[in-house]
């Protein structure tokens, strides 16, 4: 069964656009190597962080929005908490409102 997910990651503000694509790159596979479908990739771009991550006081933020299966997010968070060029990041379920007919009304 395949779940609506949201992963939203910060870089390092020193990398350079280069790196930045070649790290969005490197997760956009990594999720599609354990089955996820429908990635949607966000650059955010350079922020100010409220407060100071490993030193550093800006961070680059990148989103993605995907369907994947439950047993893809652990090895892309394995993956980002061992990068050095991810400071912080965080996935979230996303909750998917299934639309409901609308009732009509009886005729009079």
């Amino acid at each position: 069964m395949t779940t609506v997910y949201e992963t939203m990651y910060i870089l390092r503000p020193d990398l350079g656009d280069e790196q930045v694509e070649q790290a969005i790159a490197k997760y956009q596979n990594l999720l599609r190597e354990q089955g996820s479908e429908e990635i949607e990739i966000q650059n955010r771009g350079k922020r100010r962080l409220a407060y100071e991550i490993k030193k550093h006081r800006d961070g680059i933020y990148i989103q993605f929005n995907y369907t994947a299966p439950a047993k893809a997010i652990a090895p892309l968070e394995r993956a980002m908490r061992l990068s050095e060029e991810v400071i912080r990041y965080l996935t979230v379920k996303q909750e998917v409102h299934e639309e409901k007919p609308a009732k009509v009304a009886a005729p009079v």
